[in-house]
């Protein structure tokens, strides 16, 4: 017997394929799947998807619609002061600097850690280690497609 997938609803434990689009509160387009082939998958929880998008669609299944306005803390996060760093211009040697430019660091733990150029002085570089969209609501719509639990295999419909 085929499992009734439609009746399954998002949350911990499941696969969900879903089409989406994001945008910035004015409506200005970040990205979206409507245009591509195929729709987009993640397993709740597996980090293809922010925590805050995934809270906003918990509890629907397959066919529902939803467009949410996802506030900036569980979006990519508020903006931090903090995070603007100030360095010595004669640390980027062989690097040809402007503003906007990003630039990778290792953090403590070796990781890559990018920040774009914020500001160019004669001695020093201020650099932005906030997310691109850290501090802006997003406004999330999605369609979701098929929910089903994430330790089962997908099934197909031959013709």
């Amino acid at each position: 017997m085929i499992p009734d997938n439609s009746l399954q609803r998002i949350g911990p434990g499941k696969t969900v394929s879903l089409h989406f689009s994001v945008c910035l509160a004015d409506g200005q387009l970040l990205d979206s799947t409507r245009e591509r082939p195929e729709p987009a998958v993640f397993t709740v929880g597996d980090g293809n998807l922010a925590p805050g998008f995934e809270k906003a669609i918990f509890g629907l299944k397959a066919g529902d619609r939803r467009s949410v306005l996802i506030p900036s803390a569980d979006a990519f996060g508020d903006w931090q002061p903090g995070n603007v760093q100030t360095f010595e211009r004669h640390r980027f040697v062989d690097t040809e600097l402007a503003v906007g430019l990003i630039v990778s660091f290792a953090d403590k733990s070796k990781s890559e850690l990018p920040g774009v150029v914020k500001e160019l002085h004669e001695e020093t570089v201020v650099v932005d280690f906030n997310h691109p969209l850290a501090g802006r609501d997003l406004l999330f719509e999605v369609d979701i497609i098929s929910v089903r639990d994430a330790d089962a295999q997908p099934f197909t419909i031959k013709a």
